[in-house]
C-alpha cells in the first residue's frame, strides 16, 4: 500500500513539473518582449482599429510599416467614406499624407519616440515591460497583459493586450477609459517580423503618387511591389487628383507646418493659425466653382457648460471657410477651411494622437490645434481649453458631415 502511495505521489509531482515546464510566466515573457524588440530589425502589420468616442464607433482598416532606425508609414483608411490618410516618417520628417486630395502637412518631431499609438509595436511591449504592477493571463494560445496605458491623454486608463504566444506578434488590443468603458479597439489581421521594404517605400513623393495612380484615393499596396514588366521599378507617376494641376518635382499642398515653407517654391502667403483669418496673398490656383463647400461641420460633444454662440460662413478670394465660437466654462473658436495651394505659417508644434490621424498642437499662452481630414483643414483655438477637450471635440467632428 505504501508502495502504491509513494508511486502515486511520484506520477503527481512529475506531472506538475511537466505542466508548469511548458507555461511561462510573467517575468519571463517580459525578459523575452525585450530581446525581440531588441533584436527587431521591421515589422508590418494589419488590422481593424474601431474608436468608441462618439455616438457611433467608428472603424479604420490600419496598416501599419516600420523599419529600423527610425522609418514609419502608417495608413488609416475609413471604411465607411474609403478615403486613406498616411502618417509618414522619414529622413525629412514626419508628414500626414491625404493622395486623394493631393495634400499633405509636415512638421519636425521626433514622434512617435515621445509618444505612441495603440498600433505601434514598440508602444505596446513599452506600456507591457514598464508597468511593474501589469497583470498577466496566460490563454490557450495568447499571453495577455493588463497593464495602464501610457497615451498622453487622461481619459484613457487602462489596456489589455494580446500576444501571440508562439511569435509574440500583437493580436489585440483594448484600451479603455476610467469607468472601463473600451474606447479603443484593435484587431490585427496580419503582423510580420522582418518585413522586407523597397527603398522607396517611405519616400514621402512616392507615397503620394501610389495613392493618385488611377485616382482610387486609398491604394496603400507596398511601393517596393510596384514594378514595371521588366522587373524593374517604375518611375512615379505625376498623376494628380481630379481637377488638380499636375506636379512638377514635388506634390502640390505640401505645407511645412513647422516653418511655414511650403515644398513649392513659387506658392506664397500665409494664414493666422491663431485666428483663422486669411492673409492678404492671392492663392496660387482656383479650385472648380462649388468645390470648396461642405457646409458647416459641428462636433457633436461639447464641455458640460459650454454653449454655441454664433457661426459664420467667409467666402473671401475664392476661399469657403467656417467658423464657430463656444462659450461658457471653456471659451473657444472652431475654424474650418477647405485650404487652397497656399502655405500656412503654425507656430513649432508638437503632435497629438487623434486616433484617425496625427494632430499638431501650437502656442502657448493661446493653443491650437489643427488637423486635416477629407481634404478639410480643422483648427481649434483657446485660451482655456485643456488639450484632453480639444482632443475629444476633434473627435466628435470625425464622422459628421455639413450641415
Amino acid at each position: 500500500m505504501r508502495r502504491i502511495s509513494w508511486m502515486l505521489a511520484m506520477v503527481l509531482v512529475l506531472s506538475a513539473l511537466l505542466a508548469a515546464c511548458g507555461k511561462k510566466d510573467a517575468a519571463a515573457v517580459v525578459k523575452d518582449l525585450n530581446e525581440v524588440v531588441g533584436e527587431m530589425e521591421s515589422y508590418q502589420g494589419a488590422g481593424v482599429m474601431t474608436l468608441h468616442t462618439g455616438e457611433t464607433p467608428q472603424q479604420y482598416k490600419v496598416e501599419v510599416w516600420h523599419q529600423k532606425p527610425s522609418y514609419y508609414r502608417i495608413a488609416l483608411t475609413n471604411a465607411k467614406k474609403d478615403v486613406t490618410q498616411i502618417v509618414l516618417r522619414n529622413d525629412e520628417g514626419v508628414f500626414v499624407l491625404t493622395p486623394s486630395q493631393n495634400k499633405s502637412f509636415r512638421f519636425q518631431s521626433n514622434w512617435p519616440d515621445n509618444q505612441g499609438q495603440v498600433y505601434l509595436y514598440e508602444t505596446l511591449i513599452r506600456s507591457i515591460t514598464g508597468d511593474t504592477t501589469r497583470q498577466f493571463a496566460d490563454e490557450k494560445e495568447s499571453y495577455v497583459f493588463d497593464v495602464a496605458a501610457n497615451y498622453n491623454t487622461h481619459a484613457l486608463v487602462r489596456q489589455k493586450i494580446w500576444l501571440n504566444k508562439s511569435d509574440y506578434a500583437p493580436k489585440q488590443v483594448e484600451v479603455s477609459d476610467s469607468n472601463a468603458n473600451v474606447v479603443v479597439d484593435v484587431k490585427f489581421d496580419s503582423f510580420k517580423f522582418g518585413a522586407e521594404f523597397g527603398k522607396d517605400a517611405f519616400d514621402m513623393q512616392r507615397n503620394m503618387t501610389a495613392g493618385t495612380e488611377g485616382n482610387s484615393g486609398t491604394d496603400t499596396t507596398n511601393p517596393a511591389e510596384q514594378a514595371g514588366e521588366n522587373g524593374t521599378k517604375e518611375p512615379a507617376s505625376s498623376e494628380t487628383a481630379p481637377g488638380q494641376e499636375p506636379t512638377t518635382g514635388s506634390a502640390e499642398g505640401v505645407t511645412d507646418g513647422q516653418t511655414g515653407v511650403s515644398e513649392n517654391p513659387e506658392q506664397q502667403g500665409a494664414q493666422d493659425p491663431a485666428s483663422g483669418e486669411p492673409g492678404t496673398e492671392e492663392p496660387t490656383m482656383t479650385e472648380p466653382e462649388g468645390a470648396g463647400s461642405f457646409g458647416v461641420i459641428e462636433p457633436t460633444y461639447a464641455p458640460e457648460g459650454v454653449k454655441l454662440k454664433d457661426d459664420q460662413i467667409v467666402e473671401e478670394s475664392g476661399d469657403y471657410s467656417v467658423m464657430l465660437r463656444y462659450e461658457g466654462t471653456y471659451n473657444y473658436t472652431i475654424f474650418e477651411a477647405r485650404p487652397q495651394d497656399r502655405a500656412v505659417s503654425l507656430a513649432p508644434s508638437r503632435v497629438v494622437d487623434l486616433g484617425f490621424t496625427l494632430g499638431m498642437i501650437s502656442g502657448d499662452a493661446l493653443q491650437t490645434l489643427t488637423w486635416m481630414t477629407d481634404g478639410i483643414e480643422y483648427r481649434i483655438t483657446s485660451a482655456d481649453l485643456p488639450e484632453s477637450e480639444m482632443v475629444q471635440i476633434a473627435t466628435s467632428m470625425q464622422e459628421q458631415s455639413g450641415k
